[in-house]
């Protein structure tokens, strides 16, 4: 079975991901890119369905022994696990090399004290685990695995031997012996790609690193996890287009056991644009322009038919599918592939990406004519449409609504809009959209505010809260000490609160259908606590701000990652792993709280 969430570390080149358990196993790997099949899919099943161990020799009827410590090495997305054994101290290094030709999983073998017996275990499963490819023997030397379209090479100076459809090498590592292990993929119908060179490769991907964090501009008393964020969001970047996946899994569940089960290797624009604006405040500006140039070419000429997610390079199609074969992790079923939320409708993420493209040009980012264009005639579009109901930003599959969060993001749309041209930087219609400006306010402050309550609501006329709600001061619809602000941020500590402070979107109810269309229930949304952090921040509560930002830095894993919710009566991460959307709002966060100085020791 696989392990829990939190015990997996992520390493990737930026093109794609791998997720190593503490055992040595790495459970999940699609190539060549985040969106490709999965070879190694047990994450989703079992070992049936591919994985590719290395680690202490151990009885076969026994659970492979878990690492004693592990680390990235310095700020870098190379990890390093070691084992203490009876016969001495070994140690394992995973990485995938920023892409040079062949996508590659380098895994290093080095002796630190004694003699270690070791075995590496490679079963190779493509297709999500369906199909058992042709493995053998070129020209006597290498091992290839074929199926297909695809092709996994397999290279190693220990020996192999093949057993139960799985690749084997039992060897013995004494102190200073290192053996390196590399998998490299390549279209079947293609030559052999090079013999990999592991040693320059590692050195190669620790200065690529190094020297991309030496780009960080953010020093304050939370550098760690902040710097440890962003390695994370750039691993989450598509290299070639720009496009920022959500999370590198698909179906790591929300609630184990249930159905809240979704595909977030896709790069969603809200997601995406959030990223963006928290690498320009942290100093990367070639990946914010990298992001505006996707975001072009994904929307191109048709902005009325903006679609809330794309492919990672722009795919406009990304239909949903249900694989039967995999039980799921942990029994969550059913796993999927692609997302039927695609052409939802959205208000909201107008607003993030002109807010994005906005924050770009007041940080100076070299101005683009049609993203000024865009921004333009995403306002002419939501100008006749920001008065229908949508799904929301939590992509509810009930019947849609008029969600307070969504016309507020509708608003910072306009409002972002109409300083762009007052910049001198576009020319629109000014008068008119201020009018506009004006009348979306006025009608989220009558139709979506609950005067006995003192809050705002989750859409017209409902009595639940939601905790998008949390957004209004900071995006500036209202200012952070108007009594209808503090009114709405201590009812969702009320009402959205769980035992030990964290912050859940808003009410499901259990074994019905809630507002969300789906049954069952979920865990903590850990964006949306980062937010509540931010919000007591801006009203005046920083110790407390400052007390639950711990708290949740607390959650992350020994390895500083975060799941998309965690779930306080399993005390666990749930969701898909590492999450885009927890990152960000933890290093907004850290900048907030630095700025006000409200940081402890």
């Amino acid at each position: 079975m696989a392990g829990r969430i939190e015990d997996y570390a992520l390493i990737g080149d930026m093109q794609t991901a791998a997720l190593v358990c503490r055992d040595g196993t790495v459970d999940w790997l699609c190539l060549p890119r985040f969106d490709s099949h999965a070879i190694f899919a047990g994450l989703l099943g079992t070992e049936e369905h591919g994985f590719w161990r290395i680690g202490p020799a151990h009885a076969p009827d026994t659970a492979p022994p878990v690492a004693d410590r592990r680390t990235y090495r310095g700020d870098s997305l190379i990890l390093e696990s070691e084992w203490d054994t009876i016969r001495g101290t070994v140690r394992v290094t995973d990485f995938m090399p920023p892409r040079d030709g062949a996508p590659q999983l380098i895994r290093i073998v080095e002796g630190v004290s004694g003699r270690v017996p070791m075995q590496s275990a490679l079963r190779m499963r493509f297709s999500y685990g369906r199909v058992v490819p042709w493995v053998h023997k070129h020209d006597d030397e290498r091992t290839v695995a074929v199926a297909g379209p695809d092709s996994v090479w397999f290279d190693t100076e220990a020996e192999t031997y093949g057993h139960s459809l799985t690749t084997y090498s039992d060897f013995t590592v004494a102190p200073g012996e290192r053996i390196a292990f590399t998998i490299s993929w390549q279209p079947s119908h293609k030559e052999a790609p090079p013999l990999p060179e592991p040693e320059q490769s590692l050195t190669a991907t620790e200065d690529f690193w190094r020297d991309w964090v030496e780009h960080c501009t953010y020093h304050g008393p939370y550098r760690e996890p902040v710097v440890r964020s962003l390695i994370t969001l750039k691993a989450l970047t598509y290299a070639p287009t720009g496009g920022i996946v959500a999370a590198p899994t698909t179906s790591l569940p929300e609630d184990i056991g249930g159905v809240r089960n979704w595909d977030y290797r896709y790069t969603w624009l809200r997601d995406a644009a959030i990223t963006l604006s928290s690498l320009l405040r942290t100093g990367y500006r070639e990946e914010a322009r990298a992001w505006r140039e996707w975001l072009l070419r994904a929307v191109a000429g048709d902005p009325e038919n903006l679609q809330i997610m794309y492919g990672i390079a722009g795919e406009r199609e990304l239909g949903e599918a249900e694989l039967d074969w995999l039980p799921g992790y942990e029994n969550s079923a059913p796993v999927r592939v692609g997302n039927g939320a695609a052409h939802q409708l959205q208000l909201d993420v107008y607003g993030e990406v002109t807010e994005a493209l906005h924050l770009a040009h007041m940080t100076g980012l070299a101005r683009n004519d049609y993203a000024s264009l865009l921004q333009l005639k995403l306002i002419s579009y939501l100008e006749k449409h920001w008065q229908e109901p949508d799904e929301g930003i939590w992509e509810v599959r009930g019947p849609r609504r008029h969600f307070v969060h969504s016309k507020v993001m509708a608003w910072v749309a306009v409002d972002r809009t109409i300083k762009l041209i007052e910049s001198g930087d576009a020319d629109g219609p000014l008068e008119r959209w201020k009018e506009l400006r004006d009348d979306i306010h006025r009608e989220v402050c009558e139709k979506g505010y609950d005067k006995e309550r003192n809050t705002f609501t989750q859409s017209y006329g409902s009595k639940e809260l939601d905790a998008s709600l949390l957004l209004i001061p900071q995006m500036g619809f209202l200012p952070p000490d108007d009594k209808r602000v503090i009114g709405t941020i201590e009812a969702i500590q009320r009402e959205l609160s769980t035992p030990d402070g964290f912050i859940l979107r808003y009410p499901t109810e259990g074994e019905s259908e809630g507002v969300d269309g789906l049954p069952g229930d979920e865990g903590a949304f850990l964006a949306c606590s980062f937010w509540m952090a931010d919000d007591l921040a801006m009203i005046g509560r920083v110790d407390e701000a400052r007390r639950l930002f711990e708290k949740l830095l607390g959650l992350r894993n020994d390895l500083g990652l975060l799941a998309e919710e965690w779930d306080p009566r399993l005390q666990r991460q749930v969701g898909n792993f590492p999450q885009a959307f927890s990152h960000v709002p933890l290093i907004d966060t850290a900048l907030r709280l630095t700025a006000s100085g409200a940081y402890g020791g």
